[in-house]
């Protein structure tokens, strides 16, 4: 019976030895292992076998990309404004043995780390810069905290500012300066709305008095040309006028030197129609508003018919 039960005890001894023997690496993990204190080997995915007593597994980790989420810290613009900033870190293990051997409680190095970065990337801008350039802070927090963690054998693939919280004294004088540059906005608008919309009349005014002017200028230049035109048509009906009288009277004239030529008689007719002509004419000066008294001298009717017939006696033939 004593025998049995010291079998049963070397089997179980037997059993815990080959299981501290075997050691099962998940897919995407990677594990460190020392002998008799100093680092010996590294463990890759899959089945792994060590020697009991001698070696014992220090650091299992998995190399595929990890999240880093940093708190919120206060951090001190140039301008001397505090805000609360918080951020998220990507990042995965390439040198399992720096990972362990060259830093102690990576994570916590990490986070100090960047929130240092942080604190420092702030302190460069000022509180508006914050908001604008917030790209522009992430790529450079991942260029340094890609080249601060190379000797940790560890890759920072990526880096985001996520929230950007200035003290809620300065939210309110943020809120009131954005309310003042509305309102100064608004009464540019309205100022240059008035002035565009009294320049666009006075411009209409001006323009309309051009027009006018042109227009009576236009009337003016017509009006003269018409009264020219009339002054011009006046002289010419008057010209022919004329011209029509004396033809017409150069052919009477005619009519009756050839009449006292071929009649002898004529001459007595002749005498008889200017003498009451010249009745006539004294008639209507008679008989006009202007009237004054006139003196005709019976005697003068002799020479001044005898004076026609010398004139038409040396009137030449028709």
């Amino acid at each position: 019976m004593g025998e049995f039960f010291g079998f049963l005890i070397l089997l179980a001894l037997g059993g815990s030895g080959v299981a501290s023997t075997v050691r099962i690496i998940n897919q995407s993990n990677m594990a460190l292992v020392e002998r008799l204190g100093s680092y010996s080997r590294r463990l890759e995915p899959g089945l792994n076998f060590v020697v009991p007593v001698l070696d014992k597994v220090v650091y299992q980790e998995t190399i595929r990309e990890k999240v880093l989420d940093i708190p919120p810290q206060q951090c001190i613009t140039r301008d001397n404004v505090a805000i609360s900033v918080d951020a998220v870190v990507y990042w995965r293990i390439l040198d399992m043995e720096r990972a362990y051997y060259k830093v102690e409680n990576l994570k916590m190095a990490m986070i100090n780390l960047v929130l240092t970065q942080i604190r420092s990337e702030m302190g460069k801008l000022e509180l508006d810069e914050t908001f604008t350039a917030r790209s522009q802070v992430n790529e450079m927090l991942l260029q340094e905290l890609d080249v601060a963690t190379d000797p940790w054998g560890v890759k920072v693939t990526r880096v985001e500012l996520r929230d950007i919280v200035p003290s809620k004294a300065v939210q309110e004088s943020m809120e009131m300066q954005m309310t003042a540059e509305r309102r100064k906005r608004a009464a540019i608008l309205t100022s240059e709305g008035e002035r565009e919309a009294a320049v666009n009349s006075a411009r209409g005014k001006a323009e309309a008095q051009v027009l006018d002017a042109e227009a009576q200028k236009k009337s003016s230049i017509l009006a003269a040309e018409a009264d020219q035109k009339v002054v011009i048509l006046k002289a010419q009906a008057e010209q022919q006028d004329q011209i029509l009288r004396a033809q017409g009277t150069a052919e009477a004239m005619k009519v009756v030197a050839k009449a006292l030529r071929e009649d002898p008689q004529a001459r007595e007719a002749l005498q008889f129609l200017l003498a009451r002509g010249y009745l006539d004419m004294g008639e209507k000066i008679g008989n006009s508003d202007s009237s004054k008294v006139m003196f005709m001298d019976p005697r003068a009717i002799p020479a001044t018919l005898e004076g026609v017939r010398a004139l038409l006696e040396n009137t030449p033939n028709a």
